[in-house]
């Protein structure tokens, strides 16, 4: 039977009353397959997969793992980056429109002619990018390892940095370089209102602020720590504080209040919107009934093509060996 995934996804209803968490632990079982989730996906999938990560974990993971299915629950440059460590393993994306804005503003033709007004420069990409940009980079980085991974460069070494202008900012704000930086952005980290964060800050003083580094600096100099997704996890962990304002996306408090159940969270909440939380409509395209097909179907796959894929890895290889390195 010919499947339709021309939507992107597997189109074919579930039946109504099936046990969605009981038939995808069986279909795993039965296929050998892992689940993989970042942080900001569905809670109910969170609570579902074998792995929850941010962006270097999930890559670590794709590397080590023995199942014969990788089951990506994020966005498409997570699964391009599995099948990129993983070649021979089947790599499976619920919905392959779970795409991301900030890989977006990078297109991989327009950041070669960049590169390429820069001769002699170290190319640092940020891992939110396709397969395709990571081809053309020197080294990958995530928001959990790219202080360390600039650091460990050469203090004169001339570097681009894309596509994130904020975390790239960031960056050079706390190691003293002067990357040149591609002018790209995510549009859930560029919408964080100040005015709303101080509003928030007036009826909880207590609360400390935790901004990630691909927020505008004028949400970042109001934070009380900035990290990535894990190190934003790991400080309201172990923080004796009881009141945290959240600038990422606001997935990430599900596991905050699984690890921290006492310790209430609170969303920051986006510019132009009356809801109170800022939510990437990529990441929730996924969902348990997809996640149920997908794996039942084996569609549909994330495909990257060999000459681009020998490529990518190298730089994506030298990302987790710099981070192996230190201890990460």
């Amino acid at each position: 039977m010919a499947v339709d995934i021309s939507k992107g996804y597997v189109n074919i209803p579930v039946g109504e009353g099936i046990n969605l968490p009981a038939e995808i632990a069986k279909l795993k079982k039965e296929k050998n397959a892992i689940i993989l989730a970042h942080y900001y996906q569905r809670d109910e999938i969170q609570d579902i997969a074998d792995f929850v990560g941010d962006s270097l974990a999930l890559a670590q993971w794709a590397t080590k793992t023995d199942a014969d299915i990788i089951v990506l629950c994020g966005v498409h440059f997570m699964g391009e980056t599995a099948k990129i460590l993983s070649p021979q393993k089947k790599v499976l994306i619920p919905d392959m429109n779970a795409g991301c804005s900030l890989a977006d503003s990078c297109p991989a033709d327009k950041f070669e002619e960049f590169i390429k007004l820069h001769p002699g420069y170290t190319v640092v990409s940020y891992v939110n990018t396709s397969a395709a940009v990571k081809a053309v980079t020197d080294v990958v980085v995530t928001s959990t390892n790219a202080k360390i991974i600039i650091d460990s460069l050469p203090a004169d070494e001339k570097i681009i940095f894309g596509p994130d202008r904020n975390l790239g900012n960031y960056i050079n704000s706390v190691t003293g370089r002067k990357m040149v930086l591609w002018d790209g952005a995510c549009h859930v980290h560029e919408e964080f209102s100040v005015e709303k964060i101080i509003e928030l800050k007036k009826k909880h003083p207590e609360a400390k602020v935790l901004a990630h580094p691909e927020c505008k600096k004028v949400v970042l100099q109001m934070a009380d720590f900035i990290g990535s997704t894990a190190a934003l996890l790991n400080y309201s962990a172990n923080s004796e504080n009881k009141e945290f304002i959240v600038a990422t996306e606001s997935g990430i408090i599900h596991e905050m209040k699984r690890k921290s159940p006492t310790k209430l969270f609170i969303p920051a909440p986006p510019r132009d919107s009356t809801c109170a939380c800022n939510e990437c409509n990529f990441m929730r395209l996924n969902t348990l009934e997809k996640l149920y097909n997908c794996l039942k179907y084996e569609l549909p796959q994330v495909q990257v093509e060999e000459n681009i894929r020998l490529k990518a890895v190298k730089s994506i290889h030298r990302m987790l060996e710099i981070s192996a390195k230190n201890g990460l």
